[in-house]
């Protein structure tokens, strides 16, 4: 059977090992990469189930080169590694722009020293191979299925062949290697140190400035954003008071020009003219019996 659903089964041959010393086989499920958010490489890529726990690129470059001619396989992500793309693949983005070579070779200069050589997978994860092209997709399942119907003896690839001088070793090695990986050259860790604390301080001072302008400029409403940082709370205020005041001429403006738009505006405005009228009223009525009482008591000389 060369197929599950649409995932095609590709077994490979583990070799003996001196944990085991007898030759195993592990399968691993392979479809096009279908997912939910899509990207510009979906189509050249394909997704892959049960990947072994020591896969590293080289792995799976080696079983391509089985399956399809050299040269085929471009990179890959493992389950793990989705948020940050595998150091080929960094590279090879690096050279297409300059920014972000440069961004990337800052962040380089930053990382601590690691302290392993190679990293494992968990058992039965994930991972989303890229190829060249759309046709190496095609090429590659057509191999599969090719292979299941000739591997009559079970000739499957066969993991790790012709990589082993390629790849730090597993085992007792790994943990030696572990060991001295600890302690790292003082002079290449401090210099690591201090490229962190470069950028830190470069990235501290950038946050200080955009917050130093949010503090300062008001936004479209008059508003300003508190912030934390200094005593300088009477220089934002009038700057505030000011931008206020800009805002209500402008909307006393913008008032003017529109008029009485609404329904509820003319009933308001009516209700102020008649309040005029009748204040008026008054005030001509106090000043006419204001007039008759002076008036009244006038005695002209006999």
């Amino acid at each position: 059977m060369s197929k599950i659903g649409d995932y095609a089964i590709l077994p490979i041959t583990l070799p003996p090992t001196a944990a085991y010393p007898k030759p195993a086989t592990h399968t691993l499920y392979l479809r096009p990469h279908a997912p939910k958010i899509p990207t510009e490489t979906d189509s050249r890529s394909l997704f892959v189930v049960n990947v072994p726990v020591d896969s590293t690129p080289t792995h799976f470059k080696a079983v391509f080169a089985d399956l399809i001619q050299t040269g085929r396989f471009e990179s890959i992500i493992f389950e793990n590694d989705k948020h940050k793309p595998p150091p080929s693949q960094a590279l090879e983005t690096t050279h297409k722009k300059g920014k972000k070579r440069k961004r990337n070779a800052e962040e380089a200069d930053t990382e601590l020293p690691q302290i392993w050589d190679r990293e494992l997978r968990r058992s039965g994860s994930t991972a989303v191979i890229t190829l060249v092209d759309e046709k190496s997709v095609e090429s590659t399942l057509k191999a599969i299925r090719k292979l299941h119907k000739s591997s009559k003896d079970n000739k499957w690839p066969i993991w790790g062949s012709g990589i082993e001088s390629k790849i730090p070793s597993l085992g007792s090695a790994r943990y030696l290697a572990h060991q001295k990986m600890r302690y790292p050259d003082p002079i290449a860790l401090q210099a690591n140190v201090d490229a962190f604390m470069t950028r830190f301080n470069e990235k501290e001072e950038e946050r200080a400035r955009a917050e130093k302008r949010k503090r300062n400029v008001p936004d479209e409403d008059g508003f300003v954003t508190v912030t934390r940082g200094g005593r300088v709370g009477p220089a934002r205020k009038e700057g505030a008071e000011a931008k206020r005041r800009e805002m209500e001429e402008k909307e006393r403006k913008k008032r003017e020009e529109m008029g009485d738009f609404y329904r509820f505006q003319m009933r308001e405005r009516r209700k102020q003219e008649q309040g005029e009228l009748v204040k008026g009223f008054e005030e001509d009525r106090r000043r006419v019996e204001s007039m008759k009482e002076k008036r009244g008591r006038f005695r002209p000389e006999s």
